[in-house]
């Protein structure tokens, strides 16, 4: 007899889109979406499959602040009695709206409920969500997974995040490690134009010659994930098929290839932007690595058919140049040369790979952190723009993969870019961070009459 499924509970307040996730989830139009609250007004059920991870997922209706015996307070009953029956609940907020009282009053309900809680910030596409998302860490519920339900980002995050929840005596799944752990399997996409040599590349990295071909169940038409070993430690390749359509104009096959390699960028830790070193640098190139970088992926860059390369130290310098140009969010890339078809240099490419992980998932004691930040004030004072001062306080690490940093103090808002820049680039110099994207917000007092 098939042991029954775990069980997902997707609650929130009204209108922060569990229907729509939930339809995400068990990939089809299952219940019923609208921006108007209180559409879900019954427990919805459906199978879910999340990157070969298969689960029930029950909809709820949206938790109200409202009488048993009200038409609210019953959907409320409803949802309180999902997740008593659920291995975890998902608790979803809006990252554009941000954290209401509401969302403060599911928060401590779940803490006393007695079951394990994830909390997802929906909406959080772009940039746009990262304020929502700061705040919601103030739940007390860990740090949030930010997804895009309506998009569908975020997925493989959602995915580490459920996993430990889900897990059956028995089950080994893949991928059941501490993400923090060093000796978890290293996840690692190969992308770059159609003829950069991805499969040519892969197969030398396996050692054998291997079609990168057909889908992983349920989540791509494209990206597929191949378990290795490098000098004894675990790597989970991910790699995409490439391109199968025949496409007429330029415009449309820049489109298609750099969409192809943003899937498998999803699930990654690091990526590898394999270049033809024959062509060069080009400007789609470009673009497929400010796309990794503003999902927050750690960047490799590598040079391929080097063995054939014509004047190699011209072209190592120009495409060196035209990323600094270019990626002025990044500065020192790591840029490397190998060969697909000799394999030359592929080991050298997965050290730096496994470094630039560590550097990604890298945490500063808070201690160490303000030391670095007090003397980064002291030797550049900030600004102060039209005569106001401006007057940071202290700093702390919000999280890691990518490493996220808020800085609290007086009108910090009101720094200028230059000023972001210089804290930007002095974390990443001085505190062991490299090349990877860092991301840092500013956070001043809400009260227009505190001067600190």
């Amino acid at each position: 007899m098939p042991r029954p499924l775990p069980t997902v509970a997707i609650v929130g307040r009204p209108n922060v889109g569990k229907s729509t996730l939930f339809n995400r989830l068990v990939g089809k139009k299952l219940a019923l979406v609208d921006d108007r609250p209180g559409v879900t007004r019954d427990r919805r059920e459906g199978e879910a499959h999340l990157i070969g991870l298969d689960f029930r997922v029950i909809d709820t209706a949206g938790f109200e602040d409202e009488d048993p015996q009200s038409l609210p307070g019953r959907m409320r009953v409803q949802t309180e009695a999902a997740v008593r029956e659920a291995d975890v609940a998902l608790f979803l907020v809006d990252a554009r709206a941000g954290v209401v009282p509401l969302d403060e009053e599911i928060a401590r309900w779940l803490r006393a409920a007695d079951r394990p809680v994830v909390l997802a910030v929906n909406k959080a596409e772009g940039r746009a969500g990262e304020q929502g998302a700061l705040e919601a860490l103030a739940l007390g519920l860990g740090e949030p997974v930010q997804i895009s339900a309506e998009h569908g980002e975020g997925v493989a995050d959602l995915f580490e995040a459920l996993l430990p929840y889900l897990e059956r005596d028995g089950d080994e799944p893949e991928e059941a490690f501490d993400e923090d752990d060093p000796s978890a399997p290293l996840k690692l996409a190969i992308v770059g134009r159609p003829n950069a040599g991805k499969s040519t590349l892969v197969n030398r990295i396996l050692g054998e010659e291997r079609m990168i071909t057909g889908p992983e169940a349920g989540i791509t038409r494209d990206s597929i994930a191949i378990d290795m070993e490098w000098e004894g430690r675990p790597i989970r390749l991910i790699d995409t098929a490439g391109m199968r359509k025949r496409a007429n104009v330029v415009d449309k096959l820049e489109k298609l290839s750099v969409a192809d390699g943003l899937r498998a960028v999803d699930f990654a830790e690091v990526v590898v932007l394999l270049l033809d070193a024959t062509r060069g640098l080009e400007a789609q190139d470009l673009r497929i690595a400010d796309s990794v970088l503003q999902e927050g992926r750690a960047l490799v860059i590598a040079l391929n058919k080097w063995d054939v390369a014509e004047n190699p130290s011209a072209l190592f310098n120009g495409v060196k140049a035209a990323l600094e140009e270019g990626l002025a969010q990044v500065k020192g890339l790591p840029v490397l040369t190998v060969s697909a078809a000799t394999g030359k240099g592929l080991d050298t490419l997965l050290k730096v790979a496994f470094e630039t992980r560590d550097a990604w998932s890298r945490r500063v004691p808070t201690g160490e952190l303000n030391r670095w930040f007090e003397a980064a004030i002291e030797k550049n004072p900030p600004p102060a723009p039209g005569g106001k001062r401006i007057k940071p306080r202290y700093i702390t690490q919000a999280k890691t993969r990518p490493p996220g940093f808020v800085l609290f103090g007086t009108r910090v808002d009101l720094l200028p870019e230059s000023y972001r820049r210089y804290l930007v680039n002095g974390i990443r110099r001085d505190l062991g961070f490299g090349a990877v994207p860092v991301r840092l917000t500013m956070r001043a007092p809400k009260n227009p009459f505190d001067r600190g």
